[in-house]
């Protein structure tokens, strides 16, 4: 993102300043690295072509199962005799010349569909990282001798029709450096795509953004490795950020530059072209949070920490055991408690010299006790001896 408020308006070969225009809001977007990244990997997908596997495909042996008992997997195997192939595994996507494990089909879900917004705010993004110097050095593009970014020029840049005068604009702009690093690393593709029309394949270049009219101009850089054009009124991710990557090299044109502000609005309003967009605002203005939360201003103001006291849990009371957990439960308990002890009648509690007494009596009425008892056995002693004198008395027989 760029906070400049103007930006220089050059001629064709860059050596002198022919305006200055006001720099669009779309360049104070957040550059949101993530939702490019997302957007382009699922739109990518879309120029993908359905295909698929033949539905016979590994499936052609002449092969059967040995079943169980001889000490082999179960699996087909291909019959016959007298060469190597005859009892080796078929079918199984384990196997040598066997199917796919799970083959491609047509009805795949080849396309992706991506949220509206999403797609204008991952191109806002975009838009914004052209303008970083720092982004697009970082992608690899040579722009050291270019005189500023955004670079604006104006527009009688799109009437260039020759390869030959593009080259030298080129050149004059500071930009040729970047179309050789193009040049010099254009190399063979590995793998099959080599015969499939993609056999080589090379880095981008500068990428021309211009307005309707400039036909001419896309005819004259079609034929040089890396450079590219987009119209301002079909901005494409995939062009602005090839791979999900920020911080392609634009060179804008003055009438292209300046419709921006139609196509993405302002801050505060909305655009005129996308029905209801309107620009991310950034949450903070600056990122460095830790630096903010430690600095005096904010510390000044702030109370003192607080002194965490470790609160050691010990066994928890029974309440229906303890009264004063029964109490923080029910807090009419502990009058129900008065009720039931005045109902109930509470004994008095009896002190240690009433025990004392207790004791004592209690031993006195026990030797009563036993004295009554040796009573008892000496009259029943009595009694029974006179009975029989009596008996003898009478000569009973």
């Amino acid at each position: 993102m760029s906070t400049r408020p103007t930006v220089s308006v050059f001629n064709q070969t860059g050596s002198e300043v022919v305006a200055e225009v006001r720099m669009p809001h779309v360049f104070l977007a957040p550059v949101r690295n993530d939702l490019v990244s997302f957007v382009h990997d699922q739109l990518s997908k879309n120029s993908r072509q359905a295909h698929g596997v033949d539905k016979k495909a590994g499936m052609k042996h002449s092969a059967e199962s040995w079943g169980t008992g001889r000490a082999v997997a179960r699996i087909p195997r291909v019959s016959g005799s007298g060469t190597h192939r005859s009892g080796q595994g078929a079918f199984g996507n384990m196997c040598r010349k066997g199917r796919m494990a799970h083959p491609l089909q047509t009805w795949r879900r080849w396309h992706r569909k991506v949220n509206l917004n999403q797609r204008r705010h991952a191109l806002a993004s975009a838009v914004a990282a052209t303008a970083c110097a720092p982004l697009v050095m970082a992608r690899g593009h040579r722009c050291f001798g270019v005189n500023q970014l955004p670079l604006v020029l104006e527009d009688t840049v799109g009437q260039v029709a020759k390869t030959k005068d593009a080259i030298s604009m080129l050149k004059a702009l500071g930009l040729w450096d970047d179309v050789m690093r193009v040049a010099n690393n254009r190399q063979l593709r590995a793998g099959k795509g080599k015969l499939r029309g993609r056999r080589m394949k090379m880095r981008r270049g500068p990428l021309f953004v211009v307005d309707e009219g400039c036909e001419s101009l896309r005819r004259a850089v079609r034929n040089i490795q890396g450079v590219d054009v987009a119209n301002v009124n079909r901005l494409n991710i995939r062009s602005l950020a090839p791979g999900g990557h920020l911080g392609r090299l634009c060179v804008w044109t003055q009438s292209a530059f300046n419709s921006l502000e139609r196509h993405f609005g302002s801050g505060k309003g909305v655009s005129s072209t996308k029905k209801g967009y309107r620009l991310q605002n950034e949450v903070v203005t600056s990122a460095d949070l830790s630096g903010i939360i430690n600095s005096d201003a904010v510390q000044s103001v702030l109370r003192d920490q607080k002194q965490q006291v470790k609160r050691t849990r010990g066994t928890k009371a029974n309440p229906l055991v303890n009264q004063r957990a029964m109490a923080k439960l029910n807090p009419y308990s502990s009058v129900l408690r008065e009720m039931r002890k005045k109902q109930a009648g509470v004994k008095r509690k009896i002190t240690k010299q009433e025990r004392k007494d207790k004791s004592v009596r209690s031993n006195a009425s026990r030797q009563r006790m036993t004295k009554l008892l040796a009573s008892v056995d000496q009259v029943a002693d009595n009694y029974t001896e006179t009975y029989r004198e009596q008996i003898k008395s009478m000569n009973v027989k």
